[in-house]
Order: C-alpha cells, then sequence, then structure tokens
C-alpha cells in the first residue's frame, strides 16, 4: 500500500475518484502476496499492482464499473477459471481481490 500513497495524494488533490484493489486471500501459488494494493483513477490512471501485471487490465475495467455503479465487490481469477487465461493468470493459483471506493 505504501507504494501508492504518493499517486493516491496527489490524485486527492486533483479531485479524482479513485477505486482501491487489494489482495485479500490466494490459493496456490499467487503473483502478489495479501496485503498488495492497486489503484485506478477515474480516467484510468493505474498505481501498484495486484498481481505482477497478469490480472491488472481485468481489474482495471472492474474498478471503473464499481465508480459506474458505487459498489464494493470481491473478484477472483483462477488457474482454472477461462477469464483467468483470457487475463493472463497461468501462475496456478487463484486470488481474490476487494475493490472498493475510496472515500475521502
Amino acid at each position: 500500500m505504501k507504494e501508492i500513497l504518493a499517486d493516491l495524494d496527489r490524485w486527492r488533490a486533483a479531485g479524482r475518484r479513485i477505486v482501491v484493489a487489494r489482495v485479500v486471500d490466494i490459493e496456490g501459488s499467487g503473483p502478489r502476496l495479501p496485503g498488495a494494493a492497486m489503484a485506478v483513477s477515474e480516467d484510468g490512471e493505474v498505481a501498484g499492482s495486484v498481481s505482477g501485471g497478469c490480472v491488472e487490465g481485468a481489474v482495471v475495467a472492474e474498478a471503473l464499473d464499481i465508480l459506474a455503479t458505487g459498489d464494493r465487490r470481491l473478484v477472483t481469477f483462477g488457474y482454472s477459471d477461462d477469464e483467468a487465461f483470457a487475463v493472463g493468470l497461468t501462475c496456478g493459483g487463484t486470488v481474490h481481490l476487494f475493490l472498493e471506493p475510496l472515500d475521502w
């Protein structure tokens, strides 16, 4: 989370809306450990990483949808899921992410 603080401060100063995604659990091998965080601004700018790059595109799409709806959600990408292959998660594990809008 510390790695994205400077970007969060900059986006807050600019009045941007933001979604934060956090790894909350992994099953098997995973690219990042629980606690890893990624933030997405309303204009699609990204800070941090939740997967080392393999699911970030899908996370951006989820984050932008959350900004439109205001929802929070748990999203799972796993090795056996067709969606996981589509977004590039081939590390053999399952990654659980919690995404929520950042409330200033």
